[in-house]
Formats: structure tokens, sequence, C-alpha cells
């Protein structure tokens, strides 16, 4: 009898079911090594992990390769059920030259059994393998991003993240999507708060509010004072403003403290306070360790 380990991974925990993945995939290799007499001792499956990362900054697939290294490792080969979801792009020639190293057998439904070192038709099938998934995914990628700027472009559709200043997500209609309106999701648009648009920007200096567009004027200025030169009394400061100057908006984010710094004014400065939507605008950026 052979000892397994098994490897798996799902990425997401939202969109997918991890244990209905983890049951199909363990099938499969459970069919692949039970008619060779192989049975599964150890396991290994990555939940919520891209398969774009590299074996090592996965935790139980850095796990598996630190396995590898221990003689007492309680296994002599590692059964993987679905390989596009284990290797991504190169990873496979960078990953089976470890076990290779060890001593430890990889088999994979698509090559009907274990991966032969030595044979070309192995290493290309993995490689193809590792392509179409590289392809798969930024595929995905690349649809969904364009489908978000259209919507932003087309049908102004607010994008997450926080409102800009001023402004309340008001409700917008049921979501498009049926599946996520039967759960009673609905659409939500940046709407100007009651009170607070007919002062909005009216504290910069040399910016005018109205209607159309926000309009600059050059004014000189003398050292680090940042009253205009000649000019008078400075106006008051409007309603919204009275309330970011003394370091936050409570209403919009009342998890920040202290003073309203020169990002604030920047930004009230080209934004004039209006509400602009954008697609990748807020991006999710990964550890690069």
């Amino acid at each position: 009898m052979t000892r397994f380990a098994f490897y798996g991974r799902v990425s997401t925990q939202d969109q997918q079911d991890p244990e209905s993945s983890r049951s199909w995939q363990l099938a499969r290799s459970q069919a692949l090594i039970e008619p060779q007499g192989g049975r599964i001792v150890a396991e290994y499956f990555d939940i919520g992990v891209s398969r774009s990362l590299p074996w090592q900054r996965r935790a139980q697939a850095n796990a598996l390769l630190g396995a590898l290294r221990r003689p007492d490792r309680g296994f002599e080969a590692v059964v993987i059920g679905e390989p596009a979801r284990a290797f991504y792009g190169n990873q496979f020639g960078l990953t089976f030259p470890l076990f290779v190293h060890y001593g430890v057998a990889l088999w994979v439904p698509e090559v009907g059994g274990r991966i032969d070192p030595g044979s070309d038709a192995h290493d290309l099938v993995m490689s193809l393998y590792g392509g179409m998934s590289k392809g798969e995914r930024n595929r995905i990628k690349i649809r969904v991003r364009s489908a978000m700027a259209a919507q932003a472009a087309g049908e102004g559709r607010f994008l997450g993240g926080r409102p800009p200043y001023g402004y309340r997500l008001a409700d917008a209609g049921p979501h498009p999507n049926p599946g996520k309106a039967s759960v009673g999701q609905r659409l939500h648009r940046p709407r100007a708060r009651p009170g607070d648009s007919a002062g909005r920007g009216a504290h910069l200096p040399g910016i005018r509010v109205g209607a159309g567009p926000v309009r600059h004027r050059r004014v000189p200025y003398r050292g680090r004072d940042p009253k205009p030169v000649g000019a008078g009394p400075r106006p008051q400061p409007a309603p919204l403003r009275a309330r970011m100057v003394q370091g936050r908006d409570p209403a919009v984010c009342p998890h920040r403290t202290g003073p309203a710094g020169s990002p604030l004014r920047r930004r009230l400065s080209a934004d004039g306070g209006a509400p602009r939507a954008a697609a990748g605008r807020y991006r999710r950026e990964r550890d690069p360790r």
C-alpha cells in the first residue's frame, strides 16, 4: 500500500463552498489512487488563496513542501485532484524538482497516475495546464475590470468605498443581478447631503462654486501666509468646513481623529466636492513578501 498526501485549493469562501470544493477534488484523487492500492493519510487544503501566489506563500502548500524534507513525513507520494487549482504559469517547473529531489512521487489524473520526471510529454502536459490556468485568471480579470469601468462611465454606478465629503449613499433601486436582488441587495448612488451643497468649497481661496465646473484663479502668495495679497477679511467657513476644521466629519468618518491637514484641503480643491465615478480607484494590494 502506498501512502499519499492530498493537496487542494479553493480561491474564495464567499463565492463558492470550500467543503464542496474539497470534496470533489478529494474524490478525483481517491478515484485515481485507490485502484493502485493507494490511501490518503494526510491532507493539505488552502482556502481563500489565489492560484497566482507561489507555493511558498500558501500556508498549506508551504507546509507540504516543509513535510517533504522530513524523513518521518508519513507518506511516499502526493496526489492532486485538479492541477489547474494547484499550478499557475510556470509554478510546476519551479515546484516539481523539489518532489524529485526528496524522492516523493506526484500523481495527477491528467496523466493517468504518477508524473515521470524524465518524460517530456508529462512535462508538456503540466506546463500546458499551468498556462491554461494563468490564461483563465487573466481573462476573468480583464472582463471584470472592463465591466466595472463601463458601468462607472456609462451608468454612473458607485463602485464602493467611502462616499465623497458632503455626500451620502442613497438607494438607487434593486440590484440588476437577479440572484443578488432575490436576497435583498440594492444599488446605491452618492447624493448630496441637504444643507451642505450650497457652501461646499466656498472656504477655499480662488474657487468659485456654482452650477458649472470649478474655476481657479491664480493669486500671488506671500511667504507661508495662505491669505492672498490684498485680499480682504477671510470668508466665514461653510457649515461643512466648520465641522471638518475640527478634524473630521463625524457623520462621514467617525473613526478618524486629529486635525484636518493639507491632504483634505488639496482634495477639496481638486474635486470641488463633486462625486465622480471611476473604476480601479480602490485596488487590493498584496504583501510582496
